[in-house]
C-alpha cells in the first residue's frame, strides 16, 4: 500500500496496532500511549485508504492529512469527530482519539443500569419479548449475554452450568464442547460462520479481547458425535443456518443483527440484539411448542433473564 505525501508517492509506515500494548520502558513504567497522528494513520490503513482517499472523503487537502498524522499539524477537536465520523471509528476509540490529542471525551459511557438508558433497556425488553416464540438475546461488543428472552433456556439444556455463570460468552457457549458443539448438526459450517464474522469485526476495530476470544474457539476440537462438513465454497442456503439438535425436535434458525442506529453513548453503541428465526415450518413449531411448556415468571410472559445490567 502507498501513500500520497504532499504530491509524492513512498511506501507507508506500519500502522500503529490500537489497543495493543506498546514496547515495554526500561524503568518498568506503562507505555506512553501512542500520539494523535498514530492513531489516525493506524484507522486509515485499517479501513484500507491512502492519504489521498481521506483528504476527499474528508474534504481536506492531503498534505493536510499527512501533517496530522506526522504531527505537525494538531487537530482540533472538530477536526478529529470529523475524521473519526469518515473513518467510521467506534465511538470508545472516537474517545480515545480524542483523549490522545488533549481533548475531553464527547461520548458519554452509561451504565446499564442507570436511569440515562432506561428508555433503551425498556426497548431492548419489548424486542426481545415482543421475538417469542422465537429466541433473541442482547449481547455487548465482547459477545457477552447482557439479556434474552424465555425462548432461548430450552436451547441450552445440557450446557455445563460452568459456561452459564456469568458473564456468559454466547460464541465460546456455541462452539465449547460443554456447550451447544455437540447438538450442532453443521457444526464445522457453523464454526466457519461464527470465526468469520469474528474476524472481520478484528479488523474492523482490532479489538484485543475478541483477538483472545478468536484464539480460543480456535482451538476448540471438533464434537466427538461428528457433523456436517463445512462449506467448501458451496451454499445450498440463502443464509447460514444453525442446525441444533434438541429434545423437542430439530431446529433449523437463521439470525438477524439489531443496533440502536442513532446511538451517541458507547454503551448503547456497542450493544446488539441477535434475533433468530425458525428456517422452516417444523422449527416453528417445535418453538410455539417448547415456549408453551414454559412457565411464565410471577405472571409476566416472557421476561427475559437475566435482566439487563451493567
Amino acid at each position: 500500500m502507498t501513500a500520497t505525501i504532499g504530491g509524492t508517492t513512498g511506501p507507508e509506515p506500519n500502522p500503529v496496532p490500537q489497543n495493543t500494548p506498546q514496547t515495554t520502558a526500561r524503568n518498568g513504567r506503562a507505555p506512553a500511549p501512542p500520539p494523535v497522528g498514530a492513531l489516525l494513520r493506524s484507522w486509515r490503513q485499517r479501513r484500507g485508504l491512502s492519504q489521498l482517499d481521506l483528504a476527499c472523503e474528508a474534504d481536506i487537502s492531503t498534505r493536510h492529512v499527512s501533517f496530522l498524522e506526522t504531527g505537525r499539524s494538531q487537530p482540533s477537536r472538530g477536526m478529529l469527530i470529523h475524521l473519526a465520523e469518515r473513518l467510521d471509528v467506534p465511538l470508545r476509540e472516537r474517545n480515545a482519539l480524542l483523549v490522545a490529542a488533549g481533548y475531553a471525551p464527547v461520548y458519554s459511557e452509561h451504565g446499564l443500569d442507570s436511569p440515562a438508558m432506561q428508555a433503551a433497556r425498556k426497548a431492548v425488553d419489548l424486542v426481545l419479548t415482543g421475538h417469542e416464540p422465537f429466541p433473541a438475546l442482547a449481547v455487548d461488543r465482547h459477545w457477552q449475554l447482557l439479556a434474552a428472552n424465555r425462548a432461548v433456556a430450552p436451547l441450552l439444556e445440557g450446557v455445563s452450568a460452568e459456561l452459564l455463570a456469568g458473564p456468559v460468552n454466547v460464541l465460546r457457549l456455541s462452539l465449547h464442547p460443554d456447550g451447544l458443539a455437540a447438538r450442532i448438526g453443521n457444526w464445522a459450517q457453523w464454526r466457519e460462520h461464527v470465526l468469520s464474522r469474528l474476524t472481520r469485526q478484528i479488523e474492523a476495530g482490532a479489538d484485543p479481547v475478541l483477538v483472545a476470544l478468536r484464539s480460543e474457539l480456535q482451538g476448540y476440537p471438533a464434537p466427538a458425535s461428528g457433523s456436517e462438513g463445512g462449506m467448501d465454497g458451496h451454499h445450498p442456503d440463502v443464509v447460514v443456518p444453525l442446525r441444533l439438535h434438541t429434545s423437542f425436535g430439530l431446529l433449523t434458525l437463521f439470525s438477524t443483527t439489531t443496533v440502536f442506529g442513532t446511538a451517541v453513548d458507547v454503551t448503547l453503541s456497542e450493544l446488539a440484539i441477535e434475533a433468530f428465526f425458525p428456517a422452516d415450518a417444523e422449527t416453528a413449531e417445535r418453538l410455539r411448542r417448547s415456549l408453551a411448556e414454559l412457565p411464565s415468571p410471577r405472571g409476566e410472559r416472557g421476561k427475559p433473564p437475566p435482566a439487563l445490567s451493567s
